[in-house]
C-alpha cells in the first residue's frame, strides 16, 4: 500500500517536466509489482512447488535491492521537491510521495533484517524453543 502511495502521488503530478522523478517512478511501480508478485506467491503456496530455490535467501536479496533502490529514490525525490512550484498541488503530492519514500525505504530495511534471521535461520518459534537435546 505504502509503495502504491509513492507512485501514485508522483503520477499525479506533472512529474515527466522533471527527470528525477522518472527514477523514482520507476523504483516505485517496480518494486510494487514485484512484491505483489511475492505476496500472491506466498498467499497461494506456490513456493511450495518450486522447492529448489532457496525462497528465503532471494527474499533477503530483493528486500536489500529493495532498500538500497529506495534510498536512492528517496534521496533523489526530496532532493527534487520545490517549495517554489507554481503548482501548489504539485509540492504537496512531491513532498508526501518523499515521506511515503522513506517510509518505504525503513520497510524494506526492516523486511531485510528479518529476510536475513530466517535465511540464517536465527528465528525460533515455540516449538522449537520447548525441544531440547539432553543427551
Amino acid at each position: 500500500v505504502l509503495g502504491l502511495l509513492v507512485w501514485a502521488l508522483i503520477a499525479d503530478t506533472t512529474y515527466y517536466l522533471h527527470a528525477a522523478y522518472s527514477w523514482v517512478m520507476f523504483v516505485s511501480i517496480f518494486f510494487w509489482i514485484v512484491t505483489i508478485l511475492f505476496f500472491v506467491t506466498y498467499l497461494f503456496q506456490l513456493q511450495l512447488k518450486f522447492y529448489v530455490i532457496p525462497w528465503p535467501l532471494v527474499l533477503m536479496i530483493f528486500n536489500a535491492v529493495a532498500t538500497v533502490l529506495y534510498i536512492s529514490a528517496f534521496v533523489t525525490c526530496a532532493a527534487a521537491v520545490q517549495p517554489t512550484s507554481w503548482r501548489q498541488w504539485d509540492y504537496n503530492r512531491r513532498a508526501a510521495a518523499s515521506f511515503f519514500a522513506c517510509v518505504v525505504m525503513i520497510t524494506y530495511g526492516v523486511s531485510t533484517f528479518f529476510s536475513f534471521r530466517a535465511w540464517k535461520g536465527l528465528g525460533s518459534n515455540a516449538a522449537t524453543s520447548q525441544v531440547t537435546d539432553h543427551a
